[in-house]
């Protein structure tokens, strides 16, 4: 069994970065807290470009909702890349702009699926509750694009290994011999 402290960030970023203890569980919370400063505003725009489409225009609720969406992603793509992930890999824009195109496009069903079983699938068409299952399903959605856009997108540079004093020896190849009895 791997203990928290004991994860390390895989090269290819699949793996969540915990590098001993409580220094890899603050750089955890950093990421959070700015996916989250970004997404929380990606909501504000989400929400308000929702509600201005519903007012301004006699569109359906869940195309008013795409359309909505659609801003909020091209809004999270600017603040992920120049403010959560500024210091991730930056070489391969194309891939990482098609990634996250592909999984906005995901989160966008996930999103606006909830919000269309609600309108068409339990007939709660009004704006109070067209806004309730908005909100959840951005929250849903949510979950997902988190996992999605850093363990895919914006991948982390890997992590340099330091010399241990005396030998060729790497402080994780010290930690693996640590652990073998």
């Amino acid at each position: 069994m791997v203990s928290m402290a004991e994860l390390t960030h895989s090269t290819d970023g699949s793996l969540w970065a915990m590098e001993q203890g409580s220094s890899g569980l603050r750089r955890l919370f950093r990421e959070v807290a700015k996916f989250g400063a970004v997404g929380g505003a990606g909501v504000l725009v989400n929400l308000g470009v929702f509600n201005l489409v519903r007012q301004a225009t006699d569109l359906q609720v869940v195309r008013a909702s795409v359309i909505a969406t659609v801003v909020a992603i091209v809004f999270n793509y600017v603040g992920f890349r120049y403010f959560t992930y500024r210091d991730r890999d930056k070489s391969r824009r194309t891939r990482e702009m098609s990634l996250f195109l592909l999984f906005s496009v995901i989160g966008l069903v996930i999103e606006n699926g909830v919000l269309y079983t609600a309108t068409y699938g339990f007939g709660w068409d009004s704006s109070l509750q067209s806004n309730i299952f908005k909100f959840l399903g951005i929250g849903i959605a949510t979950l997902f694009r988190f996992w999605s856009y850093r363990s895919w997108v914006f991948r982390a540079l890997p992590v340099r290994e330091e010399p241990v004093a005396g030998g060729g020896a790497t402080i994780a190849d010290e930690r693996l011999r640590q652990r073998v009895p």
